[in-house]
């Protein structure tokens, strides 16, 4: 359970980021070039990389060295784990609120 939990950590604080959660939905629709990751940004290219190397950490990203161009995809099993991180969460809230509703109608019952 602690490496899954440092695990999470590690991708949510990847994600915590505006710029690292942008190249992140960018790699869901396929992979690009660093060169093209980094079009958008008003930073530079080792900049960039800062953030990819953070990504790549997390183990959220991937990148592989064609030629000159290095190409980053996205790795959904990190994501799938975050999701069902928060998944296990909501779960539980709404149990939580379904027997606080439970009580409170048996409550408002007992008002009358």
């Amino acid at each position: 359970m602690v490496n899954h939990s440092a695990s999470l950590d590690r991708v949510y604080q990847a994600l915590a980021d505006g710029t690292r959660r942008a190249i992140v939905e960018r790699l869901v629709r396929g992979p690009a070039s660093v060169s093209d990751l980094a079009r958008p940004f008003e930073m530079s290219l080792p900049g960039v990389l800062q953030h990819l190397q953070v990504l790549i950490d997390a183990g959220l990203v991937a990148s592989e060295k064609t030629g000159r161009v290095r190409i980053c995809r996205i790795e959904p099993t990190a994501l799938r784990a975050a999701e069902g991180w928060v998944t296990q969460q909501r779960t539980g809230w709404e149990r939580s609120f379904d027997r606080l509703g439970d009580v409170l109608e048996k409550s408002g019952d007992n008002d009358d």
